[in-house]
């Protein structure tokens, strides 16, 4: 779980104001709300975005 926090808190830093500027960051994230951000950083974000996106999405999957 800690690496799902790192990457999500990760996506804020770096794309928050360019593909995440429709959300806002929560305290502590969940499994869910890094999911959530998965589909703008793919549609707003660049290449590194993407890649980023992809990450988040494999971290989730391993914690099921």
């Amino acid at each position: 779980m800690k690496d799902i926090e790192a990457l999500y808190r990760r996506a804020f830093e770096e794309y928050g104001a360019v593909a995440l500027w429709s959300s806002r960051p929560v305290p502590n994230p969940t499994r869910e709300d890094a999911l959530a951000i998965t589909q703008s950083l793919r549609v707003e974000g660049d290449l590194a975005a993407r890649q980023l996106a992809e990450q988040i999405e494999k971290a989730c999957r391993a914690v099921i």
